[in-house]
């Protein structure tokens, strides 16, 4: 259990942070930009959530909690040395992205296929998701950058690719089942 009683510490007051392990970092760090980005992500899935409700809400909220253990993987660097904490870090599994690929697949079922690339907007929930969506690419793609930098827990990265397609998925149900969309007119204010 966290127990938060004081908010500032007045550790980070130089640029530093810590992770999960101690260790002090940077917090321009690799690591502390993949799992900042992937807290941003939580905000605007926060601000998505205003929009949605019933089973939407519901998948929203799983995915925010999502990305909380997310990030607690993330902070917490030494994959290898996971054995011997004195607590089991919590890492993601790939349990997480088998109930994204399921909730992808029920939702597109209920979409007609695409016929043209489409611009986010529509609904406000669809435009809230495509915020989401390329913020989760962005999460995606810190990640990557760091894991080629230092060991990273792969279910990670899958969860955030498999995460940015849920969301576009998302947005196109949140446009009356995609008959809402906004589509591309490639050359049209030429």
């Amino acid at each position: 259990m966290v127990v938060l009683n004081k908010i500032y510490t007045r550790t980070g007051d130089k640029g530093t942070t810590a992770l999960g392990n101690g260790d002090r970092v940077q917090k321009h760090d690799a690591r502390v930009n993949s799992y900042g980005t992937s807290d941003e992500l939580n905000a605007f899935v926060g601000v998505a959530r205003l929009q949605a409700d019933g089973e939407m809400d519901a998948q929203l909220a799983l995915i925010q909690n999502d990305l909380f253990d997310l990030g607690a993987d993330l902070c917490r660097p030494d994959l290898e040395k996971d054995a011997q904490a004195d607590y089991p870090p919590l890492r993601m599994v790939a349990a997480q992205v088998t109930r994204l690929e399921t909730e992808i697949d029920a939702m597109n079922s209920q979409l007609s296929p695409l016929r043209s690339f489409i611009l986010p907007g529509g609904s406000a929930l669809s435009a809230h998701l495509h915020v989401c969506r390329t913020v989760a690419r962005r999460a995606e793609r810190l990640t990557t950058e760091l894991s080629s930098l230092a060991e990273v827990n792969p279910h990670v990265v899958t969860y955030l690719n498999r995460l940015s397609d849920w969301f576009f998925v998302a947005a196109r149900l949140a446009n009356d089942a995609g008959e809402q969309d906004v589509l591309w007119v490639p050359g049209a204010n030429r």
